[in-house]
């Protein structure tokens, strides 16, 4: 049982400067006397001081507190902590499932009579509603208006749904459609950096639904993403167990060079860390260079965190910081609560004074005068390729075989021209043709730095007289108001309009594959002469079949980059020597005419940039729009279920449930349901984009009367688990080893011989009572923090993944939902092991769970005769606490109805 804090003694006032009075109470570090804090990253210190200040002696228990304050010898040992965030923050896209889960909780509590209201969030919850906005109207003043309408008429059932969960639950802030991108919401307005509750001071920190979540990092706050699983847990006061991370600490030295951009440093820091390896630890960034890296700058590198595989990418609070919530409208009164607390509790780093020597796990250290100019691609994040290579990259991608840098085109195809007629007029496309041409993405519509820098390009091009091929969709997607205000002040605005760069929306676009349809004519044009096309666009991911399914090759690029791409028509271009267009005075136009220096951009940030458009642009945020302010929703604290809708639906995870656990389950003679290699995304086990008119999806829903051109995206249809479970392992990228090179959603059902979709295999599997299991190689799951992906599998009866590795918050969700995650041993696979999936596949595993430890050998024996240790994948008792009840909704249900207080 809970008691009261031990930690009580450290309680301490914290005077205004001012000195009329406190700013309220905090659990103060220094009071500790510990020389080792001292020694700890900023980062570590965060969690130190939410164990110290939720110490009650059952979630959180004194050794808890003793194992972080001495991290330098405990990190290394791979102990186990809790952790209690001080909020939550969802998108829609993972709002929606999160609150139908939330719904169904308060159902199944109903049924084992329990008090349904105890399913409600105990920390804060921000919802924004972002990634359901499509790109269906582009290059036009209209645009936005014409999206919205479109928005909210295909989603305008979710929307109803998020607008009663903003109703029926306490605690929970729904921010409307149209408003911006999660991530820049929360770094220009809902990060809080320190919160003031009932009186104690305590640091902002949150995990997310998104793995972007990270961004918030950039401005000193702790924040991660996690699978909605894990979320739902935390906003109903449970602790996250988590392993205490090693820490890499990243020095920074120097100044970018002269045209040098965010998103340049970006992709540079991202292959760094990867090359490194950085899976599962804290990054922290220090040093002088920090002075030279403005807020926006650091919440680029923090927000592709995921995409160099680190848990966060973390800059502690300082000068810079404070500037950044002034700028972005944070009231005196509340700046000085930040630095007066962080300060008196050795959570601020002051560069003018003398530093204490930290210490880290490892150490890197970067000169930003090495960074060049770069992009990324065509198919993984951390493939950079610095700008002077872009050509001859460009031309080995198409002679490389098939794969993450490869096309395999035939050298007699590769200069292939495919006439088409666009509007009447006569128009061709050839391998490395830019079709998208997208600024998106909270990586760096948060930064006016690279935004107005995209403007300046747009206006040099225009007066030159360059123009962009009216076929390459392009588009502008603010991840917030306050953009449009800046652009507009700027007067640069209309130069991006006239090269087809008009906003379409506030949210998530292309960078989550909301990038519309491309002209029909262009679509033809590259699927019936096999074209090798390119999207360039300035996101963070941009894995195969995400963007576009007709994209093969995806960029990465800063916003300006994005534009000068766009002007060109063809990423197979070499910036240097070959001219970018020609100019309406007939002479070449090269990229260097175009490029600003970093002295205009910044000039243009210094006049544009004021806090007066964050405070209008966030006073008028959860005021909503006429759109959404007229969804009329039920009231109730229970949901009245519609067994009719294709969007909302009640899943199948507490059917049958009682009130004791079901125990640990082996897996007895499975069948191998697909065999993969390494890389397999979050994306192609659960894809967010268009629903393939040929898929059991589609199937679905034509059986119930919806029409194709109102499918909408798999995304926005994650509140059905009938859609998502068909939707499952559907993208038409993924590559199965049982299809022997043929690329698309099908499998081998084995015992036939049969091809099947993925799903009609599952369904075949369950129908014949057999279990399934999955092979994989490394990096499985890695991506987005999808639920659904771990969701869909167990719908479609999956018992356990074997893989050479996990991404960490993938292996999290496939705890929560009760499959069994295995590694391979170090330098096995399945192809060293000689599987080849056709085998049948038992685990054995204890029948009670206090038998079973974390991280243990495990004998896998099939049915040829072949065996094979791996190691079990629970990583912590907590984890296995979750397997014994079969997942970490149905633990968190009995505990609260067995709990007294």
């Amino acid at each position: 049982m809970a008691t009261e804090n031990p930690f009580n003694s450290i309680l301490k006032s914290l005077e205004k400067p001012t000195g009329d009075g406190e700013f309220g109470k905090y659990y103060s570090l220094p009071a500790l006397n510990d020389p080792r804090i001292d020694r700890l990253p900023y980062s570590i210190r965060i969690l130190l001081e939410s164990a110290i200040r939720n110490c009650d002696e059952f979630q959180v228990k004194s050794n808890d507190v003793e194992k972080i304050i001495d991290w330098e010898n405990t990190s290394p040992k791979q102990v186990e902590i809790p952790f209690k965030p001080a909020r939550v923050l969802l998108q829609d896209f993972t709002g929606v499932p999160a609150v139908v889960d939330l719904a169904c909780m308060r159902d199944a509590m109903n049924n084992l009579g329990g008090d349904s209201n105890k399913i409600n969030p105990l920390v804060p919850v921000d919802l924004v509603i972002d990634h359901s906005v499509q790109v269906d109207v582009a290059r036009s003043e209209n645009a936005v208006q014409a999206n919205m309408e479109l928005e909210f008429q295909r989603n305008k059932e979710r929307f109803g749904f998020l607008k009663w969960g903003s109703n029926a639950f306490n605690n929970m802030l729904v921010v409307p459609p149209g408003s911006g991108i999660v991530h820049q919401v929360n770094l220009e307005y809902l990060g809080r950096v320190v919160f003031n509750t009932n009186g104690v001071l305590y640091p902002d920190s949150v995990v997310g639904t998104d793995s972007h979540t990270t961004m918030i990092d950039g401005l000193g706050v702790a924040g991660w993403g996690v699978g909605g699983i894990e979320a739902e847990a935390t906003m109903l006061g449970q602790p996250m167990s988590m392993v205490l991370p090693g820490v890499v600490g990243f020095k920074l030295i120097g100044k970018l060079r002269d045209g040098v951009t965010a998103t340049d440093l970006v992709l540079t820091v991202t292959q760094i860390l990867r090359k490194h390896g950085v899976v599962g630890k804290f990054v922290e960034f220090y040093g002088e260079g920090m002075s030279e890296l403005a807020l926006a700058d650091r919440a680029t590198i923090a927000n592709m965190s995921p995409e160099y595989g680190a848990t966060m990418g973390f800059f502690p609070v300082d000068h810079v910081t404070l500037q950044y919530l002034k700028l972005t409208g944070r009231s005196d009164e509340t700046v000085s609560m930040i630095e007066s607390y962080l300060r008196a509790n050795k959570l601020f780093v002051d560069y003018s004074e003398p530093q204490v020597e930290r210490v880290y796990s490892s150490y890197l250290e970067l000169n930003l005068e090495d960074v060049d100019p770069c992009i990324s691609g065509p198919k993984r994040p951390h493939d950079r390729v610095p700008l002077k290579e872009m050509k001859a990259d460009w031309h080995a991608c198409l002679n490389n075989k098939v794969g993450f840098k490869g096309f395999a085109v035939p050298k007699e195809s590769q200069n292939k021209v495919a006439e088409f007629t666009f509007n009447g007029t006569p128009a061709h496309i050839k391998h490395a043709d830019v079709v998208i041409a997208a600024i998106t993405s909270c990586t760096n519509t948060s930064n006016p730095s690279v935004m107005l820098g995209a403007a300046l390009v747009a206006k040099k091009a225009c007066e030159l007289g360059l123009q962009v091929k009216p076929w390459i969709k392009t588009s502008l997607a603010p991840g917030s108001g306050v953009v449009t205000k800046y652009l507009q002040r700027s007067g640069l605005q209309k130069y991006l309009n006239e090269l087809g760069f008009n906003i379409v929306g506030y949210g998530c676009t292309t960078c989550i594959g909301n990038s519309g349809d491309i002209n029909e004519a262009v679509a033809s044009a590259i699927t019936e002469n096999d074209i090798v096309a390119a999207a360039v666009l300035s996101g963070n991911r941009n894995f195969e079949g995400r963007v576009h399914p007709l994209t093969r090759a995806n960029y990465l690029a800063s916003p300006p980059l994005v534009v000068a791409y766009a002007l060109a028509g063809t990423v197979d271009i070499d910036f240097d020597t070959e001219p970018i267009g020609i100019g309406k005075d007939g002479t070449k136009v090269f990229f260097r005419d175009i490029w600003p220096s970093s002295e205009e951009i910044a000039n243009v940030v210094q006049s544009s940039v004021l806090p007066d458009m964050f405070r209008e642009t966030y006073n008028a945020i959860t005021k909503g729009n006429p759109m959404w302010n007229n969804l009329s929703v039920p009231s109730g604290s229970l949901y009245a279920w519609d067994s009719e809708s294709t969007y909302i639906h009640e899943p199948p995870y507490f059917k049958d449930m009682s009130m004791s656990p079901p125990g640990p389950h082996g897996v007895k003679n499975a069948h191998c349901l697909l065999n993969f290699g390494d890389s397999i995304t979050t994306d192609h086990i659960s894809p967010a984009g268009s629903i393939h008119k040929d898929s059991p999806a589609a199937r679905y829903l034509i059986e119930r009367g919806v029409d194709r051109r109102d499918f909408n995206s798999y995304g926005s249809r994650r509140g059905n688990d009938e859609v998502m479970a068909r939707g499952t392992f559907a993208n038409i990228r993924i590559v199965n080893k049982f299809l022997n090179g043929e690329v698309g959603p099908k499998t081998l059902h084995i015992p036939s011989g049969e091809k099947l979709s993925v799903f009609d295999a599952a369904t075949k599997y369950k129908s014949e009572g057999h279990d399934t299991i999955i092979l994989a190689g490394a990096e499985y799951g890695s991506g987005s923090s999808r639920d659904w992906a771990a969701k869909g599998p167990m719908l479609l009866g999956v018992k356990a993944v074997i893989a050479k590795s996990f991404e960490r918050i993938h292996r999290s969700n496939l705890v929560g939902m009760g499959i069994i995650p295995l590694c391979f041993k170090t330098g096995e696979d399945a192809e060293t092991l000689g599987l080849t999936g056709h085998e049948r596949y038992t685990i054995d595993l204890p029948s009670n769970v206090s038998e079973i430890r974390p991280g243990q050998d495990v004998t896998v024996v099939t049915d040829n005769g072949k065996t094979f240790v791996a190691t079990l994948r629970f990583d912590t008792e907590v984890e296995l606490a979750y397997f014994n009840h079969g997942g970490i909704l149905q633990y968190v249900i009995r505990n609260l109805i067995n709990s007294k207080h």
